[in-house]
């Protein structure tokens, strides 16, 4: 791969993005992230990134679902300020996302506020995976790729487990992105 591409991963899934950059055939960049004594997320980029399309690996996953956030942003605000032409943010779990609308009166709609989170500090694209809603990439002003797992799950199943295929059941947890 390009020298001008370069992949960061925070500290949500590190063995995803290893999987993922395996698969590219492309190494994780170096990067500190780590938290000051107090807390606070830590980065810095260990690498020149200027002029590089930067892509950034991090799911906004439990159990430290706020820090994995605050971790994106932290490393997306330092890839800005080392000057990287372009910044796709990866996300392949969208927290927050079961927030999409007003369920009661007084409450957030805590999807849209992530999205403004996550567009304020200027990537220039989103790749999500299977949001729980399909209206959450509009709570973006900058475009997003949900990217759908059932076509590789069905394919899959079909082509190695069709043993299965005629009892098969597939039950979803709620009515948010059911097909």
């Amino acid at each position: 791969m390009s020298d001008f591409i370069k992949l960061f991963c925070g500290n949500a899934n590190r063995e995803l993005a290893r999987k993922m950059a395996s698969y590219l055939g492309c190494p994780i960049a170096k990067a500190e992230v780590s938290k000051f004594p107090d807390g606070e997320i830590k980065v810095q980029i260990q690498c020149n990134v200027r002029g590089s399309d930067v892509f950034v690996i991090q799911p906004i996953c439990p159990p430290k679902v706020n820090d994995h956030l605050m971790e994106l942003l932290v490393i997306m605000d330092a890839l800005k300020r080392a000057s990287a032409k372009r910044i796709t943010a990866v996300v392949p779990y969208y927290a927050y996302g079961r927030q999409d609308r007003k369920h009661t009166p007084r409450s957030p709609i805590t999807a849209k506020l992530v999205a403004d989170l996550i567009s304020s500090v200027g990537p220039a694209r989103v790749l999500t995976l299977d949001l729980h809603s399909s209206q959450i990439q509009g709570y973006f002003n900058i475009p997003v790729d949900n990217l759908k797992s059932d076509p590789v799950l069905c394919s899959y199943l079909i082509s190695e487990k069709p043993e299965i295929m005629k009892d098969l059941v597939i039950v979803a947890p709620d009515a948010g992105e059911s097909i």
